[in-house]
């Protein structure tokens, strides 16, 4: 086996404000090998691609390739120098071609212009090789996720790339797509290139992978070659001592039922089912996590029990009233809120702030006639943020001011403003430090003995065994395990098919 290092990371340290990334990550990519990168959600690997890929410039450290220190300041630097990334977040535009998005910014140009024909030609290879029959003309927008997974995959590899680094790149293909990227992973590597392959699927990765290394809260904890490592191996190094992050809220009975989804079905526009007749109950004062990997089905499962999209099947009942076919703000106004995956995109207002934020999704309390009571309004807003322990100058304090977990609060204390009696929350300790993870799961602890229902959704299994009363685990749509507080880590990702029963 070649280990000769065609790249390293020393000591490489990133940290946003009090938010520490990476802590001194030490990373070896080897020659025509592929290293695989593994850990949870919030371990730091995205960053360190991103960082590797000149996407961002570390705050310590250096990077070594081909033996000479080198700084990028661009993708386009990192690119130069055969450095490609397929981000885990999809990058395409979806109304242009596929052509046009495997070639962006890299047209190829004649003296009459762009060389259209031959972009198509080599777009419909590089199709080919993924196993793959799209048409180079078809507009993105009209592909299922799958294949816009494919279409992203294509633009990576028609750069040429020396070194490639694919993040969760098969999150949302198919078995027989999974295969034909092996393939082409196996090709590309006996042609010399490097390979860094992120995944959350365990056994997946290890087809695949030569070397191994862990992250675990922006620290590497193992690395060893493939014949060292098994799935015990990688989740022992993996998941590690659980976070004190919480204990279940005891000493009260739960109440009737507060939500019941009932038989819920839905469908992508491909006609497959992302939720496949799911059926849920929570009572009041119960907190139930929903875990799952990525393409689970829990995202879209929650949107649609808030209004934000369509059940095309089922039901959904708020203390024993079907509100299916209520709006968003009029299922709010029956007690069922939301706080999205995505705060920066779906949660605040950048514009507005602190106590704007705060009371927008009850604003119609305040509202008298053509006026608005500033003096309720900022009793509520005071009241906010000293109830959900914002930590803030006050409430006229620009929104952007305030660190990751102190914007999450916000969008929490926006919907528990709205009196809820039961709340969701997908993924709500997403960017944000352990300290204010903490605080999060204390504040829904406290809000379910006083009888509100709390369902949660995480990729993080270590927050699985925080404060919930009831793990629900997700895979493809469907519900494929319950447990109660005496689970542990290795039977809650064995069930999402993160790793195999033992």
């Amino acid at each position: 086996m070649n280990d000769e290092i065609v790249l390293s990371a020393k000591n490489v340290a990133k940290s946003y404000g009090n938010v520490h990334a990476l802590k001194g990550v030490n990373f070896d990519i080897h020659r025509g090998q592929v290293t695989t990168l593994f850990g949870e959600n919030g371990a730091g690997k995205s960053t360190l691609m991103k960082i590797l890929s000149g996407v961002v410039t570390p705050t310590e450290g250096e990077i070594v390739l081909d033996g000479k220190h080198v700084l990028f300041g661009s993708a386009a630097e990192a690119r130069d120098c055969g450095i490609s990334i397929i981000h885990q977040e999809l990058c395409l535009a979806p109304n242009l071609s596929v052509r046009d998005n495997v070639f962006m910014g890299r047209e190829l140009r004649t003296l009459t212009g762009v060389d259209f024909a031959e972009e198509a030609r080599r777009t419909r290879a590089l199709m080919e090789e993924l196993e793959e029959d799209i048409d180079p003309l078809t507009l993105v927008e009209d592909l299922r996720l799958g294949q816009q997974q494919i279409v992203e995959i294509a633009r990576a590899l028609s750069v040429n790339s020396r070194i490639l680094i694919m993040d969760e790149p098969t999150s949302a293909l198919s078995a027989a797509e999974v295969e034909a990227l092996f393939k082409v992973i196996r090709d590309l590597t006996a042609r010399g290139v490097s390979i860094v392959y992120i995944s959350h699927h365990l056994e997946e990765a290890l087809q695949i992978t030569d070397h191994a290394v862990v992250l675990r809260d922006g620290t590497m904890t193992a690395k060893a070659p493939r014949a060292e490592i098994d799935l015990e191996w990688i989740v022992r190094n993996m998941v590690g001592e659980n976070f004190d992050l919480g204990s279940p809220p005891t000493g009260y009975a739960f109440g009737p039922v507060a939500l019941s989804i009932q038989d819920a079905v839905i469908t992508e526009n491909s006609g497959a089912d992302v939720v496949d007749h799911l059926s849920l109950d929570v009572r009041a004062g119960e907190i139930v996590c929903i875990y799952g990997l990525m393409g689970a089905g829990r995202t879209e499962l929650l949107e649609a029990v808030a209004g934000r999209s369509a059940l095309d099947g089922g039901c959904v009942l708020l203390e024993g009233q079907d509100v299916s076919g209520l709006t968003i703000a009029q299922r709010i106004a029956k007690g069922l809120a939301l706080v999205p995956e995505d705060r920066q995109r779906d949660g605040l207002v950048q514009t507005m702030s602190v106590g704007q934020n705060l009371s927008l999704a009850s604003i119609g309390a305040f509202v008298k006639g053509l006026f608005t009571s500033e003096a309720r309004e900022r009793a509520l807003v005071d009241e906010s943020i000293r109830r959900v322990t914002i930590k803030t100058s006050g409430g006229q304090a620009a929104i952007g001011s305030l660190s990751g977990g102190n914007q999450q609060k916000v969008v929490i204390g926006k919907m528990l403003a709205t009196h809820p009696k039961v709340l969701l929350l997908d993924e709500p300790s997403r960017g944000i430090d352990i300290g204010a993870k903490a605080e999060v799961f204390r504040l829904l602890a406290e809000r379910a003995r006083k009888g509100l229902a709390v369902v949660f959704s995480t990729s993080e299994v270590g927050e699985c065994l925080s404060v919930a009363h009831r793990i629900v685990v997700m895979r493809r749509g469907r519900i494929s395990a319950q447990f109660g507080a005496d689970v542990t880590k290795e039977m809650i990702m064995a069930a999402s098919g993160e790793a195999l029963p033992t």
